[in-house]
């Protein structure tokens, strides 16, 4: 037979540390013209390189078998993403140092489900080979043969049983929330396949459940405020917009399926109790989203059912009255384990550093999860978040004095009055079912409704800039707020292995379509434009009577898109991913003030990506795609604006080191951007925002490192910078900072294994914005800025027993005061010094 050998033959002897190569190896320009499997002895000279120098050194004369024996024997800790068997089995094999050969026919078209934990190679060898009908058998030098099972062993191999230190989830990715690390070893928002971060050809972040249990990171805007190069505009105390490489974020999913923000910001809180991870995908992700802005795709990945029983609860008191209780149980529902569920519960209640404002809120859901048939599996899942706050401010605090100088509120100064609130509810339900079938190749369909609420009833801070002396010049501005929108989604997906050339490649190929309609309404309230005296009128202004004039607007969005991608194989350290998008998209119907919402689009999109292995750690990867984005912000004459089109170029390095727990990147891009929607200003008679047209190119840098430095040491570490310029080469959106820095570090203290402590930091750059409906009595343009900051975060936790445990955190040690965006021509303050205190009990 011909088999693939993994060996430390002396006769290719050369090791990372070595620039030599084996003379009986091809050329790198011979190597990339190779059409075929490459023969026993090319394997073998090409993956010597890549085995660590340490284990080659182990491979001397006379101490070989030995050496092999014994490191076969050691546990060791291994993070292997799923994927193809041959090369999960040959990472296993290079990990840790030992000899595997195997006929490459015997694992051609398999599939790896990954191996992540402790395991000696023995035992990691059988959790690969899983239901494969394939057993690895020792032999006398320490070496080991993959061979075909006997059907009575076949039939006394355990299907899908795998070690307890392993959870594996059942959408082909490793569930984060129990392996207690802030890498995770593969992600699926760039392409469909689980690919690990060196693997991918786009920068990616994953915001594990370890890094949001640590630093009580509770909701959207705290996960996405601690991911590198992102940046969170809280623009109103319920209200938020995002942003990547300069540009908003739009494309918001679950469990890889979704629709762009219909007004392009977040309404309310997204609490992050239901999920188990959240990957960031910079850039543009024209393959799967084909819509929204090319900055970043935010990808929620739901937990999910276990195998086996688990439950954790919750208790959390902190700053401002902060109190909050979590449940989550999750197991088998019968006998045999073909049916399992989960059930997770939250609720919260606080009040805030701002005078009038608090939040009250509770997340209920359940999801359920079947096994139909040994390969099909169906899942139901059904979800409900309710937002209650008071004291909503519909805006923020006017940033300058008439006269143009810079106002300096207390953080505690309430900009609206406690009557003002704007409720939301988000109702979620899905059905995902998984097919394998078969030769490597899986199907899945899912289908999800979501309903969206909101109700509202609010006073904003209208008018002029206050007088500094008397405070006069501001006004009331009231009114209702009603939205209900629906959206409807259907993905349906096939992905496996395909043989071209002599050499196994993979391939995704789906369809998509969606629906969202949106309604919503307002009614003034009596008494607008009434005059106001800062700071004090605001928070004490009396709810009027709701009796002034009414709009409202009522739209359909819809879009299909049809979508194919293949990873080529071209050679062994070079993939080729080519991908195709074509998404028709239309609107039909009335905004605000009877504006047609219409427009009408076609638009096929290209992926291109290419990831190139230099050696056993570092990887060469560049990616290009575009992407068109239609908008429903309008100009001062209430037109549309028309769509955006934009681009996205990055190329960069990519490393891998300890097995692949941790993970680095440096890369460039140019994101473009035409047509681009920049807030210009509100009108108060027709009361709407207005906006204009520009266009921008963002180019920069970013550096990012995740995952486990040492068994005690955890950190992710990424820093951003870049240009943002307008057609003329002019600085633009200048309220975004140009330079940003992310750190979360955790370490456990070896005289103390039970205690871990912690730091996050979070540093930006200095902003600024040109007021744009008000200059100084001079004529001079009014400039709000905010000097850069760093906001230091402390965390600790002791471990009493396995299942209960007390966590500390302290946000904003050095209580820095910090303006929360320059989005607008009015913004809030940061949250100043604050802390909490968590008991965690597990069963």
């Amino acid at each position: 037979m011909t088999a693939r050998r993994l060996s430390a033959d002396p006769a290719c002897a050369a090791s990372p540390a070595s620039s030599a190569s084996c003379a009986s190896c091809a050329s790198p320009k011979t190597l990339f013209k190779r059409s075929s499997l490459s023969a026993a002895s090319l394997a073998a000279c090409f993956a010597l390189p890549l085995v660590p120098a340490s284990v080659l050194a182990q491979q001397g004369a006379g101490g070989a078998a030995t050496s092999t024996a014994s490191t076969a024997s050691a546990a060791r800790s291994f993070n292997i993403p799923p994927g193809p068997l041959d090369l999960a089995l040959t990472r296993l094999a290079r990990s840790a140092g030992v000899l595997l050969s195997f006929d490459p026919k015997l694992v051609e078209g398999r599939q790896s489900a990954g191996l992540s934990g402790t395991y000696t190679v023995d035992a990691g060898l059988r959790s690969l080979l899983g239901d494969t009908s394939l057993k690895a058998v020792a032999q006398a030098d320490g070496s080991f043969v993959v061979e075909r099972a006997t059907a009575d062993e076949a039939a006394a191999m355990p299907s899908g049983t795998l070690p307890a230190v392993r959870i594996k989830a059942r959408n082909g990715l490793a569930a984060s929330e129990t392996t207690d690390r802030y890498g995770a070893p593969a992600s699926s928002t760039a392409t469909r396949l689980a690919l690990s971060p060196r693997e991918t050809p786009q920068s990616v972040t994953v915001v594990t459940r370890a890094r949001m249990d640590d630093f009580g990171l509770l909701n959207a805007n705290d996960v996405l405020a601690s991911t590198t190069g992102v940046s969170v505009d809280v623009v109103e105390t319920d209200r938020t917009y995002f942003n990547a490489r300069g540009f908003d974020i739009s494309n918001f999913q679950i469990d890889g399926v979704g629709m762009p923000f219909t007004n392009g910001d977040q309404l309310g809180d997204i609490d992050t109790a239901l999920y188990d991870r959240v990957e960031v995908l910079r850039g543009a992700n024209g393959l799967l989203s084909s819509t929204g802005n090319p900055a970043a795709t935010v990808n929620y990945v739901r937990k999910r059912p276990t195998a086996d029983f688990q439950a954790s609860f919750g208790l959390t008191i902190g700053s401002w009255d902060k109190q909050r209780a979590e449940g989550d149980v999750s197991g088998p529902l019968n006998e045999s384990g073909t049916l399992r569920g989960r059930a997770i519960v939250m609720a919260q209640r606080n009040e805030s550093f701002m005078d009038n404002y608090a939040l009250s809120k509770n997340l209920v859901a359940g999801l359920l999860e079947a096994s139909l048939a040994p390969r099909t599996t169906l899942t139901l899942g059904v979800s409900r978040q309710a937002n209650r706050p008071e004291g909503t401010a519909w805006g923020g605090l006017p940033l300058n004095y008439a006269d143009g100088s810079p106002t300096d509120y207390p953080r505690s100064t309430a900009a609206a009055p406690r009557w003002s609130h704007w409720d939301n509810t988000d109702t979620t339900g899905f059905v995902e079912l998984a097919h394998a079938l078969g030769n490597g190749w899986n199907a899945k369909a899912m289908a999800s409704y979501r309903k969206l609420g909101a109700d509202g009833r609010l006073f904003s801070i209208s008018g002029a800039l206050p007088d500094r002396a008397t405070g006069t010049g501001t006004e009331s501005w009231l009114s209702t707020q009603v939205t209900d929108e629906t959206q409807a989604l259907v993905d349906v997906s096939a992905s496996g292995p395909f043989e071209l050339a002599g050499r196994r490649h993979d391939a995704v190929v789906g369809i998509n379509t969606a629906r969202v309609h949106n309604e919503a309404s307002y009614q003034r309230g009596a008494g607008n434009g009434t005059a106001i005296t800062a700071p004090d009128g605001w928070g004490s202004y009396p709810e009027p009577a709701w009796d002034g004039g009414t709009g409202s607007a009522d739209f359909v969005n819809r879009r299909e898109s049809i979508y194919a991608m293949t990873r080529l194989n071209l050679a062994d350290p070079w993939k080729l991913l080519l991908g195709l998008n074509h998404t028709r998209m239309r609107s039909e119907g009335l905004g605000f003030r009877a504006v047609p919402r219409v427009y009408k689009e076609a638009e096929t999109v290209p992926y291109v990506g290419t990831v190139v292995d230099v050696d056993a750690h570092y990887s060469l990867y560049a990616s290009y795609t575009r992407i068109v984005n239609p908008q429903t912000q309008v100009d001062e004459r209430q037109s549309l604006l028309g769509p955006i089109t934009g681009s996205n170029v990055e190329a960069g390095v990519k490393g891998e080191w300890l097995n692949g727990e941790l993970n680095g990147s440096v890369a460039v891009f140019r994101t473009k951007q035409d047509n681009l929607a920049e807030y210009a200003g509100f009108d108060t008679d027709g009361g709407f925002s207005y906006y204009r047209r520009i266009d921008a190119t963002s180019t920069g840098f970013e550096l990012e490192m995740a995952g486990r430095l040492s068994p005690d040491w955890d950190l992710t570490a990424g820093y951003t910078q870049l240009r943002l310029e307008d057609a003329a080469g002019a600085d633009a959106r200048t309220f975004i900072p140009r330079r940003t820095a992310r750190l979360s570090a955790r370490y456990r203290v070896p005289a103390l294994p039970q205690l871990k402590l912690g730091a996050t930091l979070r540093w930006q750059s200095d902003i600024h914005r040109i007021n744009g409906t008000q200059t100084a009595p001079d004529g001079a343009d009014i400039v709000a800025r905010q000097p850069g900051y760093a906001v230091l975060g402390l965390m600790a936790r002791y471990d009493f027993s396995d299942r209960l445990s007390a966590h500390l955190l302290i946000n904003n040690v050095t209580d820095r005061k910090y303006l929360a965006s320059l989005y607008w021509d009015q913004s809030l303050h940061g949250a100043g010094r604050n802390g909490q205190l968590t008991l965690n009990w597990k069963l």
